[in-house]
């Protein structure tokens, strides 16, 4: 699942500093579901919780969360928190904090059920970036005067060539991780950013 940080890389990271998981075919298959990726976005986005507290946060009943949950688990994307549960209560945490791949190896995969996981994971991750994007819009007004002066939302057009688009993509990809890290998590005034890239070719006709 495109990282969730939430979209596919055009390069491979090696996942030791941040528990990246490189997904393969198996992982693919287990999230191509429209709440299992809901699922451990919510795990990602805001830590571990219950599936009764994960059925309140999505809509979902928490029989359906837990169902998911446990098929999440088996592919390894998600764990048990028992430090955390009281009594008989189970408390689920993502075991990455993020997910990358690379979408041509899925695309050109001999099973079209790989190819199939591969196509709805992506148009789910760009309806996703759309519904973020829509509720910022609706709810901007709620926001400091600070940062309604520091979001943005720009389109570029450029003529590159594959290998140039790759490299522009990379150097973007550096500067976002430059910035991670350097604000503690109670920094007063500081909230949690989501950055969406979108680079693609398009017909000049």
């Amino acid at each position: 699942m495109p990282e969730n940080e939430d979209a596919p890389r055009p390069y491979r990271h090696d996942g030791t500093d941040r528990r990246i998981h490189n997904v393969d075919a198996r992982t693919l298959r287990a999230v191509a579901h429209p709440l299992r990726i809901r699922l451990l976005k919510a795990l990602r986005d805001f830590g571990p919780a219950t599936a009764s507290q994960l059925g309140e946060r999505l809509g979902e009943s928490s029989g359906a969360t837990s169902y998911h949950l446990r098929q999440l688990a088996e592919s390894g994307l998600v764990e048990d928190a028992p430090e955390l549960g009281k009594g008989r209560e189970r408390w689920w945490r993502s075991v990455h904090e993020g997910s990358m791949f690379e979408t041509t190896d899925f695309r050109t995969h001999a099973d079209p059920e790989v190819r199939g996981a591969i196509d709805f994971v992506l148009y789910e991750t760009a309806t996703s970036h759309a519904q973020e994007l829509n509720t910022w819009l609706g709810t901007v007004d709620d926001w400091s005067q600070e940062w309604q002066r520091s979001w943005d939302m720009s389109d570029f057009t450029l003529r590159l060539t594959p290998e140039l688009a790759l490299e522009m993509s990379q150097k973007v990809h550096e500067v976002m991780e430059s910035y991670r890290g350097r604000v503690p998590d109670d920094t007063e005034g500081s909230a949690v950013v989501r950055t969406h890239l979108h680079a693609f070719p398009r017909r000049s006709e």
